[in-house]
């Protein structure tokens, strides 16, 4: 596949960083405005390094867009008369709708909304996708990208406010979960290093135990609490300060920030 990332910044370069370490294309062309500070992704082979989006969209059939909002409809204005059949639009741009790019463009277009989080770098990206109608004829182009770099999902537009806080927001609050479980296991004794380690690897083992199993969190919780037990205390402890509650509020706080941006 060839493939252009418009906007090669901190998203951009983990979806680029992302396709190349899953050999997912055969050419790549990554765009910024000060192209020198990433030039050493030309130490790929296949890529290219360049100021210039009409190049990159001339000799590219998939157009990944990750710029600012602010920024993107005139950067569609600039390149819309270079698109052809094959080009393949899959935008990562937060609160910048299907209907909006339309208006750019056309409908005739293949328009795809995704939004990756930047666990994608490491091949672990959770990437909500939605299209037009023409679109739906490249979904599953959009989720063999994103598959080789994670798990995709296919969800109505409609919802991808609340997946960009689940899935995208979502990273720093499973980081500030690691966080507070590492400083936990310090004050038990165990230094820096040693403690984010317990508490990194072992919510990855948590992750992984439901992901393989199909099995609901509390089917697991009951696997390792007993009676009057060390886990069920801390459970309980845990839930009389808020932890459910603090974290389904901050998640709701969040898609309410999010959605002031989209009536903006």
């Amino acid at each position: 596949m060839k493939i252009a990332i418009i906007g090669a910044g901190n998203l951009g370069l983990s979806i680029a960083k992302g396709i190349l370490n899953s050999n997912g294309a055969t050419s790549m062309y990554l765009t910024k405005r000060d192209a020198k500070s990433i030039a050493e992704f030309q130490e790929y082979g296949n890529v290219t390094v360049t100021e210039d989006n009409r190049e990159a969209v001339k000799n590219s059939d998939i157009l990944i867009f990750a710029v600012q909002p602010v920024h993107f409809a005139e950067i569609l204005e600039s390149i819309k008369d270079l698109f052809n059949d094959n080009h393949v639009l899959i935008s990562t741009i937060t609160g910048f709708s299907i209907d909006k790019i339309e208006r750019v463009i056309g409908k005739e277009h293949y328009i795809i909304r995704s939004m990756p989080n930047t666990a994608i770098s490491v091949g672990k990206s959770m990437t909500c996708i939605c299209s037009n109608e023409k679109g739906k004829k490249r979904i599953d182009l959009a989720k063999a990208i994103f598959n080789r770099m994670g798990f995709s999902m296919e969800i109505p537009e409609s919802q991808m406010q609340a997946a960009t806080v689940i899935c995208a927001s979502g990273v720093a609050f499973w980081m500030r979960l690691i966080r507070a479980t590492t400083q936990g296991a310090i004050q038990l004794g165990f230094d820096a290093k040693e403690a984010q380690e317990l508490a990194m690897y072992t919510c990855n083992g948590a992750a992984s135990l439901l992901i393989e199993s199909g099995n609901h969190p509390e089917e697991e919780i009951d696997r390792v609490t007993t009676p009057m037990g060390c886990t069920i205390t801390g459970l309980n402890e845990m839930e009389h300060q808020g932890l459910s509650s603090s974290l389904i509020c901050g998640i709701v706080a969040s898609y309410n920030k999010i959605t002031e941006f989209k009536h903006q």
